[in-house]
């Protein structure tokens, strides 16, 4: 049983990339990741960085929402000419800096991604005793990692965890 709660900082592209590019391309449910984030790793919030809004995609943020997420959403300036671009990496290292130092909220990090640009705020929160785990939803993009510690990461993209966390169609 985990003692300390957690929050998870969840960069949905690259989950979603991580997975559908995978070699046997599959879905993560997001109604059973989020119970194994709660279960396995004490998480009580769950921050869903998702990019910019589009209102077509408004039944998925509802259910997102629905299951357990709190959505945050890349912001842009309105006058921005041409397609905006959904990267949410520094979104992402900004709010871990906000709830773990700024807010000082006694808990740890669980972040799911396995974008190398995360990996000095990685290093900064094990430095502090403030940081859980990383998850891979793919592992081409986690050699940035190679260097850290077994008990710091998991990987989302074996067969194991695929089982639990596969996204299966009802019939």
């Amino acid at each position: 049983m985990v003692k300390t709660s957690a929050y998870a900082f969840i960069d949905a592209q690259n989950l979603t990339k991580g997975t559908t590019l995978d070699k046997k391309p599959w879905k993560v449910d997001l109604r059973a990741f989020r119970k194994y984030l709660k279960d396995k790793y004490g998480v009580e919030k769950a921050f869903y960085f998702i990019g910019v809004y589009d209102i077509r995609q408004e039944n998925m943020y509802k259910f997102i929402e629905k299951v357990g997420y709190k959505i945050v959403y890349r912001e842009h300036d309105i006058k921005a000419k041409g397609k905006k671009k959904g990267n949410v990496d520094t979104d992402i290292v900004f709010s871990v800096m906000n709830e773990i130092f700024v807010k000082n909220k006694p808990v740890k990090v669980v972040l799911v991604s396995g974008d190398g640009d995360y990996k000095k705020i990685v290093e900064l929160l094990i430095k502090k005793n403030k940081f859980r785990k990383i998850l891979f939803p793919n592992k081409k993009w986690s050699s940035l990692y190679k260097d850290l510690d077994d008990r710091f990461f998991a990987k989302i993209y074996t067969p194991e965890m695929r089982n639990i966390l596969q996204f299966a169609p009802k019939k």
